[in-house]
């Protein structure tokens, strides 16, 4: 059975052991202090590098066998090349593949390292853990900003969260200063820019007792999800769309339904559902690392 070493790189690293798409022993964590969330911004690049081939070290826990390694961060990765890493800035531009492999060999572990955008690693999780391992899923992660991850893996961005749900020229409160983006509607930070006397949650809260601004607001955000929803929908095909991320809570499936299915009409594409999960860094581990071993026999 392969073994296999999965990474996340959020607000903190998680690392863990998978054997046969399952996890072996504790994930790993640096730092181990929740609260300390900006131990990963403050590092650069070397040290960053270093802290991730030292949990990857302590996730092997001694074993010389491992076949692979998977890196799931926030960003667009492109052949083992940080393209662009909002969240971590000091990696922009970084051969994180190469860096990192050359780091793990001088502590004497030679293996293959796999860089993957962090949603298309939750996508590879979810399809282990459900196991859709031989099907195409889609993920949403509805956060502080909105993660898109497809499974399996094809060449292209996959910046889902950046895709255009309306032409109306005030919507600009995407981060990255795009007008009209899904992102700039339905994350958090954007959310928080839009109503600057509330906090998301308040608005969602005043729609339920009826404030007509929050009501509009509310059908707005589930109108962007389904938008961008049918968009991959006509693109790809229908198939299993996850949806997960801490602001699922504020999610009316039913609503979703409903603008859905008002914009996917044709009946060879109406095979698709929609399902809310957990986004744990156990998924997300396993994920990074089912990447890194389907990468090494391709």
């Amino acid at each position: 059975m392969a073994k296999t070493i999965g990474v996340i790189l959020s607000e903190r690293i998680s690392a863990g052991l998978v054997v046969d798409h399952k996890l072996v022993g504790p994930v790993r964590r640096f730092p181990e202090d929740h609260d300390d969330e900006d131990a990963l911004v403050e590092q650069h690049t070397e040290a960053l590098v270093e802290t991730i081939a030292s949990q990857v070290l302590l996730a092997a826990d001694g074993a010389k066998d491992i076949t692979a390694v998977g890196v799931a961060l926030p960003g667009l990765v492109k052949d083992g090349v940080v393209a662009e890493a909002p969240n971590l800035p000091q990696l922009k531009g970084a051969k994180i593949q190469e860096l990192l492999i050359g780091q793990l060999r001088s502590h004497g572990l030679d293996v293959t390292v796999t860089a993957v955008n962090d949603a298309d690693g939750m996508a590879a999780g979810l399809a282990s853990m459900h196991g859709k391992l031989d099907s195409m899923i889609r993920v949403w992660t509805l956060g502080v900003g909105i993660g898109y991850g497809r499974y399996p893996f094809a060449p292209g961005a996959w910046e889902g969260g950046h895709t255009v749900v309306t032409l109306d020229e005030k919507e600009r409160f995407c981060g990255c200063g795009g007008r009209g983006h899904m992102e700039g509607i339905m994350g958090h930070r954007a959310m928080r820019l839009r109503f600057l006397d509330m906090e998301p949650e308040e608005v969602f809260e005043a729609a339920k007792q009826g404030d007509a601004r929050c009501v509009e607001f509310k059908r707005l955000w589930h109108k962007a999800l389904a938008a961008a929803s049918a968009t991959t929908i006509h693109m790809a095909g229908p198939g299993k769309i996850f949806i997960a991320g801490f602001n699922t809570r504020f999610l009316d499936m039913s609503m979703l339904k409903d603008y859905l299915q008002q914009m996917v009409k044709m009946s060879p594409l109406q095979g698709y559902s929609l399902e809310i999960v957990d986004d744990t860094p156990e998924v997300r581990v396993i994920g990074a690392a089912v990447s890194a071993e389907q990468a090494a026999t391709r």
